[in-house]
């Protein structure tokens, strides 16, 4: 590398201080033929002098991300030279945008959530009703579950191994917690938290027939929908789900996915960051 003329040095005093300060970070980038002699803070000290002494420029593009605004300032001498100062503006736009700067990042993340997005459409399994309800359990319920039969979801499916059918319900046990936690904590009424129709049912059942053992585990309580799928567990809800048409669920769901997809343009799915 051919050795840089600077128009003005950094002071030794500057180099000194900062040198000493990076030398104490841990993980910072190192080219792989300094790296062996980059173990410890001293040895790491004299590599970030050599560069302030005589590559300042790639010492601002390797590490002026870790600067400090007062540190910083202290290569403001230096701005004559043009990659120098190129560097120093890129690094100050970082540390305090314009209002021209933060509108291009904008449109600049919104146009690449948009672009994931589509992606995300087209591979058809992110924007799962499945998918969607692992991530947004509660607004799911608000939207659709309510409207469907629980049990049916602790079902064995077919191909399902055993081993992965108890996983699932498990993972289905972990869900309704959550929904019923949200709805306490919102004041839903109690005879509207989800599963309460099977809780009533279960509770008539323990009353009729004794000695039937230990409270059912929520793996258990799913366990038991495989053996009662056939008996309307709550008269009211079957008539409500009875009430909408396929048509009318539908639209429930495509509100839902909707919802979830702007969300997810506003940087709320908190799966995906920028």
């Amino acid at each position: 590398m051919k050795e840089k003329r600077l128009s003005g040095p950094l002071s030794g005093e500057a180099m000194e201080k900062i040198s000493e300060r990076l030398s104490s970070l841990e993980n910072l980038y190192f080219p792989q033929a300094l790296q062996s002699n980059a173990t410890y803070p001293f040895q790491r000290k004299a590599i970030f002098l050599d560069l302030l002494s005589r590559y300042t420029e790639l010492f601002l593009e390797r590490y002026g991300s870790q600067l400090t605004c007062n540190e910083l300032s202290e290569f403001d001498m230096l701005e004559d030279d043009y990659e120098i100062s190129w560097h120093l503006k890129h690094l100050r736009s970082l540390m305090s945008p314009t209002s021209e700067e933060l509108r291009t990042k904008s449109v600049t993340v919104k146009n690449r959530r948009r672009a994931y997005l589509d992606k995300l459409i087209s591979d058809g399994q992110y924007f799962s009703e499945d998918a969607m309800r692992d991530r947004e359990p509660c607004l799911h319920h608000e939207y659709i579950g309510k409207f469907q039969d629980l049990s049916g979801r602790g079902m064995a499916r077919p191909g399902e191994r055993w081993s992965e059918t108890l996983l699932r319900r498990s993972e289905e046990a972990i869900l309704v917690t959550k929904i019923r936690r949200e709805q306490q904590r919102l004041g839903v009424a109690e005879r509207d938290w989800i599963g309460n129709d099977r809780n009533q049912e279960e509770e008539e059942d323990g009353e009729t027939k004794q000695g039937s053992g230990n409270a059912h585990s929520a793996v258990t309580h799913l366990k038991h929908s495989d053996e009662t799928v056939g008996t309307p567990s709550n008269p009211e809800r079957d008539n409500e789900v009875a009430t909408l048409s396929s048509e009318e669920l539908q639209d429930w769901m495509d509100q839902f996915t909707y919802i979830m997809q702007q969300k997810f343009l506003v940087g709320e799915d908190h799966k995906h960051f920028d």
